[in-house]
């Protein structure tokens, strides 16, 4: 690398920016950008990486891995640029130097602004091409009072009557003072002072109504202003301003509703000049240069320095509130897919409608379709009613079906009231039937997806919804993962992040639940399987392409022989996917392992198994393979069993795992027995076994954490379960100072919404949550503050909340 690439590049390094912002050791931010050079994720880093991290958790390991692209993406802006402006012939010292100490793309932006092509040209580029820079700069650094040594300066000698901009003394004048004016601008120092003003000192940001409509503003919009009359004259410090306030007032301003303002205090600028008059007004200057840099000081704050503050401070405004709005639909999102599954269970699921009927369909433990049917309860005369009622005993009766998910869209409450009701007649005797409200956004675009068209393919789209809303009941995470996150309603205002930033993450998130809850190789789906860490959508076919031409995975080390599976991809995957004895089976069990899928019409249709008109080939088949690596792949394909690939533990620690049973007189048969477990918890001195089998502490505290837990253990089990119900209350049946139950519903940056059995969710402000916080799925016990009939709405106080166990 030549001495002037090397000069290019940003002046500080990505391990120490991320060391200092987000306040981790070095040592640590070093491991993990090393870790992510190697294209390690994130899931695998935060449980196998233990050490390199010390033990840092999920969130902030997204964090970092966020901010290490972030500043990426600046060096090879800041090269760029430079290499850029080079080649147009304009790349001085000082613009050289304030790009390489650039932190931001938005710091990068601003300076090579002036010289994007096809841009308008700016001043001070216009006034150099006059031939107006060396003058400015000796007006700026040489010039001294008569008879001081200084160099003399006439500016009535660039005065050319028949050039445009020098045709007079205050052309030129002018010119000089634009080119001033963006050296001061573009000075380190004067950065780094107007950075340091800003941080002690109060901006702030105000709103009001548009006083005027703009005739471009759809009337669709006007119609929502009423949404925004809490900024209609609204004033708060930046540094008070929370992150859903950010969003509002920047929705308001897109849809012409509100105007915005930054409000820079004087104090900034009088900190500025003062700045200024100390660095470059000399006092032995003559008076016509301290005029001009006077105005050059003025000019280059007014037409430079503070438009470049206003738009900095919104776009970190609206950076951070992005990224918490973010953050929210992610933790949202991660509560919802770790609901725990309802097992063993016949589901009626219904898709609640008025004119067109509610969709309904019965379905087996496994997921598969018993009946389907379309119910007609609602605006309908009472004879209709009344058979329709009876049909749909029947067939409840018939499949022994005590379990209802309805959901949440049009008719819910309407169809919640029916059931109840009919519950309260004893209708469904001696079936003791409940019912629980289910998520059902996205499930339209799951029934018409290729994916529902695979599972579900002679059966009508309008139906395949209902089969979607039970099967989320069974187990969400497998159902979930079929439609794109975003399309999932769990936050608010996350359509205005850009949808980029929100797809990236949200693909993260499910790839950690899934990871992290692990699949049974044996049984999942391609759109399950792809969902795992390290595997993508190409290699998840190929992998489900052997499974179904070689038969069931008998152990880990068989993806090697998939072609493409390369070591990374393996070291990334091993320790996500599991494999059970049962499911060496020809058939899944009725009762399915955590994180297989347990519907798919691959295994069975209607309730036969699917071979495709041909049986499954043993799993001895040998794959067609040059004779030179047959070897290893018989060698692969002969392995057998080993418990330790139903557990978490990665491959790469089988042996420190054989070690540590051996010393404790344990078996691999023994994994998730009591007698293992009292072994395992008489070793105190982890420290020195760590040592002793090669390994780190942390690592060996997972290892023995994973042999302790039965084989079929869930970690979705620690999270609070669904909430049935048999019957339901209405806003009139609740009163100020009532206590009740509910299950968190949304979260926000403003408070928690919560289901409490009503038809209509509470909600609980950020104030009134006792210094705790709140997510998706959390059990509750509140009390009713205030009601609003006429709003429909219901302030509630967090007075308790269950407590339960993270795991990763």
């Amino acid at each position: 690398m030549s001495k002037e690439t090397d000069e290019d590049d940003a002046m500080w390094d990505v391990e120490s920016v991320l060391a200092e912002r987000l306040d981790v050791k070095i040592w640590i931010s070093k491991n993990i950008v090393r870790l992510l050079e190697q294209s390690h994720t994130i899931p695998f880093i935060a449980r196998y990486r233990k050490e390199k991290t010390d033990n840092m958790d999920v969130p902030k390991l997204r964090d970092i891995k966020a901010l290490y692209e972030d500043l990426l993406a600046v060096q090879a802006k800041i090269s760029f640029v430079i290499k850029t402006i080079r080649k147009l012939g304009k790349l001085t010292k000082d613009l050289k130097t304030a790009l390489r100490c650039a932190e931001t793309l938005a710091e990068v932006e601003t300076l090579y602004l002036p010289y994007k092509g096809g841009s308008k040209r700016h001043y001070a580029e216009r006034a150099k091409d006059l031939g107006l820079e060396p003058l400015a700069l000796d007006v700026l650094y040489n010039t001294t009072a008569a008879g001081k040594g200084g160099k003399a300066v006439n500016i009535q000698d660039y005065v050319k009557p028949s050039t445009q901009g020098l045709s007079t003394l205050t052309e030129v004048e002018t010119g000089v003072k634009h080119i001033i004016a963006d050296v001061i601008h573009k000075t380190k120092e004067t950065a780094e002072t107007i950075r340091q003003l800003c941080k002690r000192n109060g901006i702030s940001i105000s709103s009001a109504r548009r006083k005027q409509v703009d005739k471009k503003a759809k009337d669709t919009d006007m119609s929502k202003a009423h949404k925004y009359e809490l900024y209609f004259s609204f004033s708060s410090f930046v540094k008070l301003l929370k992150p859903h306030q950010i969003l509002a007032i920047n929705r308001g301003e897109s849809q012409k509703i509100l105007t915005v303002k930054i409000n820079i205090p004087d104090v900034i600028k009088e900190s500025y000049v003062s700045f200024c008059e100390k660095k470059w007004l000399k006092a032995s200057l003559p008076m016509f240069a301290q005029l001009i840099i006077s105005r050059s000081t003025e000019d280059a704050y007014i037409r430079l320095i503070q438009p470049t503050i206003i738009r900095h401070t919104r776009s970190e405004l609206t950076k951070t509130a992005e990224k918490v709005s973010i953050e929210v639909f992610q933790s949202n999102l991660k509560r919802l897919l770790l609901t725990p599954p309802v097992r063993g269970k016949v589901v009626l699921g219904v898709d609640p409608g008025f004119t067109k009927g509610c969709k309904c369909a019965v379905i087996k433990p496994n997921g598969d379709p018993l009946d389907t049917f379309v119910l007609f309860i609602h605006n309908s005369k009472h004879q209709q009613k009344l058979e329709e009622t009876k049909r749909l005993k029947n067939i409840i009766l018939k499949h022994r079906c005590e379990t209802v998910a309805i959901g949440n869209g049009t008719a819910c409450r309407e169809t919640e009231a029916f059931f109840s009701d009919l519950i309260t007649k004893g209708t469904f005797e001696p079936l003791n039937l409940k019912f629980c409200i289910v998520r059902e956004c996205s499930s339209s675009i799951y029934s018409v997806s290729d994916v529902a068209q695979q599972e579900l393919p002679d059966m009508d789209p309008i139906l395949r919804s209902a089969v979607s809303i039970a099967r989320r009941l069974q187990d969400p995470l497998v159902e979930l993962v079929k439609v794109e996150p975003k399309h999932i309603g769990v936050g608010m205002y996350q359509h205005d992040v850009p949808e980029n930033q929100m797809k990236i993450a949200v693909d993260e998130t499910v790839s950690e639940c899934v990871s992290f809850v692990g699949v049974n190789l044996n049984y999942c789906t391609e759109t399950l399987l792809r969902r795992v860490a390290g595997i993508t959508s190409a290699m998840a076919k190929k992998v489900i392409a052997w499974r179904e031409k070689n038969g069931p995975f008998v152990n880990r080390e068989q993806l090697k022989v998939i072609k493409g599976l390369g070591p990374k991809t393996y070291e990334q995957c091993a320790g996500f996917v599991k494999i059970y004895r049962h499911s060496l089976q020809a058939e899944p069990p009725v009762e399915p392992e955590p994180g297989e899928t347990p519907h798919q019409n691959e295994h069975k249709i209607n309730g036969e198994p699917s071979t495709n008109g041909r049986k499954r080939k043993a799993n001895t088949t040998k794959l067609k393979t040059p004779s030179s690596k047959r070897a290893k792949v018989d060698q692969l394909l002969s392995v057998p069993l080993n418990l330790l690939d139903s557990t978490v533990i990665h491959p790469e620690s089988y042996q420190i795992t054989q070690k540590l049973l051996k010393k404790v007189d344990g078996e691999v048969s023994n994994i998730g027995q009591p007698s293992l477990s009292r072994k395992l918890n008489q070793l105190t001195d982890l420290d020195s076994l760590a040592v002793e089998l090669n390994t780190g502490k942390p690592t060996l505290e997972f290892i023995i954490e994973a042999l302790k837990a039965p084989i079929d253990s869930d970690i979705r089990n620690e999270y609070d379960k669904p909430v049935f119900k048999q019957g339901l209350l209405s806003i009139h049946d609740i009163k100020v100072g009532q206590k009740l139950t509910g299950k968190v519903d949304n979260v926000t940056h403003f408070g928690a919404f919560v289901d409490i059995g009503v038809g209509r969710d509470g909600l609980i402000h950020t104030s009134k949550m006792n210094r705790q916080t709140l997510e998706l799925g959390d059990s509750v016990t509140v009390v009713v503050i205030n009601i609003d009939n006429h709003k429909t709405r219901i302030g509630l106080k967090l007075l308790e909340k269950e407590s339960r166990t993270e795991h990763k």
